[in-house]
């Protein structure tokens, strides 16, 4: 287990970078930018569609690269548990209020509430979403390597958001760290997150914000010591990023194609 791992359901960054900097796949070999431009156009898809159907055949696609990919697929199935409670307890409440055929009437207080086919949908439909957008997201991070992924953000994000980005992922690994050490230290005195939540909450808060406070110094130990060595507020990234080939063009413009037509004919299920 990582020292930064939390919670099997919380993706371990640790684990993410190993796999990245150790893929040995056609998919390591890739362009990131073939990877990124086919993150954007399935986010730009979840975005405009309400289609569960296409939904579903994404959802397929998506996954069976995940899993091409040789990426762990039990990990993946124990990381979608916080994007679907994510997503139940926002959509708990509208899926009683969308019309369509009832499939479940409740009444609670002298008000009726009624479960339609389209609510069922619509729930289906956003979780589908997540569960897209969580394993494209882990598939282009778990098949790129760090300096690639630094070196596409210095080109993108203007200054400072280019700095912000890659030292907020460095800081990432140093919090977690420190909270995982502090969750060890309660579970070896026989503790636990939430036992101790419920027993001695104050204390327990007094000690996750001691967490974000060490967080703090830590940084401020790191920025001196980068500026100790020659840090003048920008770093550049000397990696070259490979540019997509003839044959990845050609796998995105069929890709782009495949969902045009997903989109365009594919009938939408309850008529929603």
């Amino acid at each position: 287990m990582s020292s930064t791992m939390l919670s099997q359901h919380i993706p371990d960054p640790d684990l993410i970078t190993m796999y990245a900097e150790n893929q040995a796949t056609v998919f390591s070999r890739i362009s990131p930018w073939t990877k990124l431009a086919a993150l954007i156009l399935v986010i730009l898809v979840l975005t405009l569609t309400r289609n569960l159907v296409v939904c579903l055949l994404l959802y397929s696609v998506v996954l069976a690269l995940y899993t091409a990919a040789r990426l762990p697929f039990q990990k993946l199935v124990a990381w979608y548990a916080l994007p679907v409670i994510f997503v139940i307890s926002l959509v708990g409440l509208l899926i009683w209020t969308e019309p369509g055929t009832p499939l479940l009437t409740v009444t609670v207080s002298g008000l009726t509430l009624s479960l339609t086919d389209n609510g069922v949908v619509l729930a289906l439909t956003l979780i589908l979403k997540a569960l897209i957008s969580i394993t494209i997201s882990l598939f282009l991070l778990m098949t790129t390597r760090y300096h690639h992924l630094s070196a596409m953000a210095g080109r993108l994000f203007p200054s400072p958001l280019d700095q912000i980005f890659l030292m907020a992922y460095r800081f990432l690994f140093l919090t977690l760290a420190m909270t995982g050490s502090m969750l060890k230290a309660v579970r070896s005195r026989g503790g636990g997150l939430v036992h101790s939540i419920r027993v001695q909450s104050k204390l327990f808060a007094e000690v996750f914000a001691l967490v974000f406070i060490r967080s703090f110094e830590r940084a401020e130990r790191v920025q001196k010591a980068m500026v100790s060595r020659g840090y003048s507020g920008t770093i550049t990234a000397g990696t070259e990023v490979p540019n997509p080939r003839a044959g990845e063009i050609g796998v995105l413009v069929v890709f782009a194609a495949a969902i045009g037509v997903m989109v365009l004919f594919v009938p939408v299920p309850g008529g929603i």
